[in-house]
């Protein structure tokens, strides 16, 4: 297949191109070059240096395209209400436009590049109350370390369980409101274009080619920075908060497997797939692995940001089963082998 990638020039994006091309299909590679990711850096050769808002632009690009793996995205916290307008811009009406220009092109298969921020908190169970959905911590409570959720029902701290696809999307963020807004985009479009589309919920992607430190940089590549410096980790809270971490190159195989899923799928199909490891991990035990031989321990500071959630963990059943996909690194292998990994500046 035919196969425009966009933000290919980005982590997660580069990996899924090269593993698109390894697997044999034809990858047209696009992404904007936004400063704020990629610093001053010119485009890679082969990359179209286009912004995926430029609708001209992809329309030239889209000629003889089968199918289009969405991963431009601005990403980050999006913790500050004037960051409202730039999520909306690049990955709202971003993707509202590749989507339009897919139609005029007559292009019916997509790869949307989700995240898990779209469940907002994770799930929660009480042991008397079963399933409960918490509302925001308050910033009183945060003050006071009371870093966990209760029950709000009988006040008990809820214990974490198992996100799957059929959870609410509660984003608690500008960057989480954008992401679920680009599946919706993504779900509209198959219904009125007789489309197919795969989302893709991303959980903490890390792994060569992380950008060291930018508001793209993950926890693992701060941790690891602080590291370099000498410095001990700061981690957040109590350091119990716990995560997925999955491996970009099992992140690549997921797109490949949801390529090829949407190429045999009939028209008005769409489907989210959690994309994790299945092995969850604290916070406290991610800065412990990324700097195991280092002799450099994690500070636990207590400190938090408002908008973080507490414990967000994925199920992988639907996308084992549906798209045959299994992570196949563990975290308790490659985030010490991340330590060592080359990163990008």
């Amino acid at each position: 297949m035919r196969v425009l990638v966009t933000g290919s020039a980005g982590f997660i994006g580069g990996a899924v191109a090269a593993t698109l091309e390894h697997a044999g299909h034809d990858v047209v590679r696009v992404d904007a070059m936004l400063p704020m990711a990629h610093g001053a850096t010119e485009p890679p050769a082969g990359t179209h240096a286009v912004d995926v808002r430029d609708a001209e632009a992809l329309a030239a690009l889209l000629d003889g395209v089968d199918a289009v793996s969405h991963q431009a995205a601005m990403v980050g916290a999006g913790i500050r209400v004037a960051d409202l307008p730039d999520f909306a811009a690049h990955n709202d009406l971003g993707t509202a436009v590749v989507l339009a220009a897919m139609h005029e092109a007559g292009v019916d298969r997509l790869v949307l590049a989700s995240s898990m921020v779209v469940y907002g908190e994770g799930r929660y169970t009480c042991p008397d109350h079963g399933d409960q959905v918490p509302p925001p911590r308050s910033r009183a409570a945060l003050e006071a370390g009371d870093v966990d959720n209760h029950c709000p029902k009988c006040g008990r701290v809820l214990g974490w369980a198992l996100v799957d696809e059929t959870a609410r999307l509660d984003p608690r963020s500008s960057y989480a409101a954008s992401k679920v807004a680009q599946e919706h985009y993504a779900a509209s479009w198959v219904r009125q274009a007789d489309a197919s589309a795969v989302a893709l919920r991303y959980h903490n992607v890390y792994g060569p080619g992380m950008p060291r430190d930018t508001p793209y940089s993950g926890v693992a590549a701060m941790f690891r920075s602080s590291l370099e410096r000498g410095e001990r980790p700061q981690v957040y809270e109590d350091g119990g908060q716990m995560r997925d971490f999955v491996h970009v190159s099992d992140v690549a195989r997921a797109n490949l497997l949801a390529l090829e899923s949407v190429a045999a799928a009939g028209p008005g199909r769409y489907a989210a797939y959690n994309v994790c490891s299945g092995r969850p991990v604290s916070i406290l035990r991610v800065a412990e692995l990324v700097g195991a031989g280092t002799g450099i321990e994690p500070e636990v500071t207590g400190g938090y940001r408002l908008g973080d959630v507490r414990h967000v963990v994925a199920s992988p059943e639907r996308a084992r089963t549906e798209l045959g996909f299994a992570a196949e690194v563990d975290p308790d292998e490659g985030l010490p082998a991340f330590a060592t990994a080359p990163l990008r500046n």
